[in-house]
């Protein structure tokens, strides 16, 4: 049966990784992405072709460019092409990828190079060093066009407590997840360790990969001074790590263009079937810290839209900023990550391989589609947002999809989910939900965050509990919370969110 000349193929991947010492001969972000694009159209084996894309698609990032798809499009001879910028999501890539698939099925366009990239490693250098950076932002540009906005991660109160970064709130649903599985101090550690050393192994293998060092479970969960606590119960190596020069490129064409620029067909990855669903952006509305509706919703559709069960599935790729996106996606996805034998990532995960924040999921991408070049079949990919709450899946193969290319978005049935109403204003007697605790960089313990639930009323249910948050600095409070499993246990919480046991 002939293909749709329509489908949406990808074509050409790259990425682009640079580890200079002298941050003042770094390349540009803007420099990497054209790198980037042009080695995707080679890899394609259709070089010169960029300067007939359709559009130039670029995943926002930290930095200041106002439409940095137009400069790319400028550079790559592509004058005629439109642009598109994200917003900042570690979804956006997979999100921005199935935009453009839709298109493209639609007629809308026949050739779309997506890109994203950042230099943090030679900027941090830079600032380190009081050494001068080029810059090359095109001030004259008006803004790019957007698709999607910025990431409503928490509120104003749940910053004002302390939940401030990723940093501090993935370690408080890992806190959770121990509690849901019953283990101990030690024996979360040894487990959490392992399945972090199974993302270690593969990015010893990654040219790309910011860290190749091997770890085993106890290299990584054990402090050290190179390797202290951060927030507990996550060491430095248990943390996402942004600290890269890294930039990615993919060219997705439609059948007819692939075959008309006469790219081989062993290039070619098709992408088959894209998801998305949303919890709430604030954790304190969510039912759960170590659950999630929408991967839930967005994952077992991406699988049913495909006809494919779980372990039909050849490779996969689940989003690793820290452990528990990874534990928390496979608990939802049905996957038992300490008896799996496929690797869980393609490229190491963030912590290893690194990722140039919102554009993580665009290495883990350009990765997987070479892998799937390399041992043919269909591949699961996994981007999560914010606090663990903006999901995205994609599956590809290299075999074209039984249907035409399907986006689908659960929104409405992550709506029909329970949630809790925040009560910022609560004072009193609560329970310990989840927390973390922080440590400076001589690895002393400096301050708590918590999550407690208030008083439901149903004694045998929290279900209409609100989720509130505190803190502390007490250090005998804080060695109580670093001593054993606190969730569960009754705590204090006064009306400036002062936490005590």
């Amino acid at each position: 049966m002939p293909l749709d000349p329509r489908t949406p193929v990808i074509v050409g991947v790259a990425q682009v990784t640079d580890r200079v010492d002298d941050p003042s001969t770094a390349r540009t972000a803007l420099e990497l992405m054209i790198d980037a694009s042009r080695s995707a159209v080679i890899d394609a084996g259709a070089a010169g072709s960029e300067a007939s894309v359709d559009i130039v698609a670029v995943v926002g990032g930290i930095w200041s460019y106002r439409d940095p798809g137009r400069q790319v499009a400028g550079a790559l001879g592509a004058s005629a092409a439109s642009t598109l910028l994200t917003g900042l999501s570690g979804t956006s890539p997979q999100r921005l990828l199935a935009h453009l698939s839709t298109r493209i099925a639609a007629g809308e366009l026949d050739a779309a190079l997506m890109m994203g990239g950042e230099v943090f490693r030679s900027r941090r250098r830079a600032r380190r060093l009081d050494v001068a950076v080029r810059r090359d932002v095109d001030e004259s540009l008006a803004p790019a066009k957007r698709f999607e906005g910025g990431l409503d991660m928490s509120t104003p109160h749940e910053e004002s407590r302390g939940l401030v970064e990723p940093g501090v709130f993935y370690p408080v649903a890992e806190s959770a997840i121990r509690h849901a599985r019953g283990e101990t101090i030690d024996q979360h550690r040894q487990r959490v360790g392992a399945l972090w050393a199974r993302f270690n192994k593969v990015a010893c293998t990654n040219p790309h990969a910011a860290s190749r060092t091997p770890m085993d479970a106890e290299a990584i969960t054990t402090p050290t001074g190179n390797n202290r606590m951060v927030a507990a119960p996550y060491t430095r190596a248990m943390m996402a790590n942004n600290n890269v020069d890294q930039a990615s490129a993919v060219l997705v064409t439609s059948v007819a263009r692939a075959e008309a620029l006469g790219v081989p067909r062993d290039r070619w990855v098709f992408p088959h079937v894209a998801t998305r669903a949303d919890d709430p952006g604030s954790p304190s509305a969510r039912m759960h810290l170590h659950r999630s509706p929408g991967i839930r919703i967005s994952g077992t559709s991406a699988l049913s839209a495909a006809g494919l069960d779980l372990d039909e599935v050849d490779h996969l790729d689940l989003y690793a900023c820290f452990p528990s996106s990874v534990q928390v996606c496979a608990t939802e996805l049905g996957l038992d990550v300490d008896s799996e034998t496929r690797p869980l990532t393609t490229n190491g995960g963030l912590t290893f391989a690194g990722g140039p924040h919102s554009n993580s999921v665009g290495q883990s991408l350009a990765t997987l589609v070479g892998r799937l070049r390399e041992v043919p079949g269909t591949g699961l990919l996994y981007a999560n947002g914010g606090y663990l709450g903006k999901h995205a899946f994609g599956i590809y193969g290299t075999e074209p999809p039984a249907t035409t290319f399907q986006s689908i978005d659960g929104a409405a049935k992550v709506a029909d989910q329970p949630t809790r109403t925040p009560d910022p204003d609560f004072a009193g007697a609560a329970i310990v939900n989840g927390y973390t605790v922080r440590h400076d960089r001589h690895g002393q313990p400096t301050e708590a965050l918590v999550a407690a639930l208030t008083p439901g009323s149903d004694s045998k249910s929290d279900s209409d509990s609100s989720r509130v948050w505190g803190g502390t600095t007490d250090r005998a409070t804080l060695d109580t919370l670093l001593d054993g499993d606190r969730v569960g246990q009754p705590c204090d919480l006064d009306p400036t969110g002062l936490i005590s046991l």
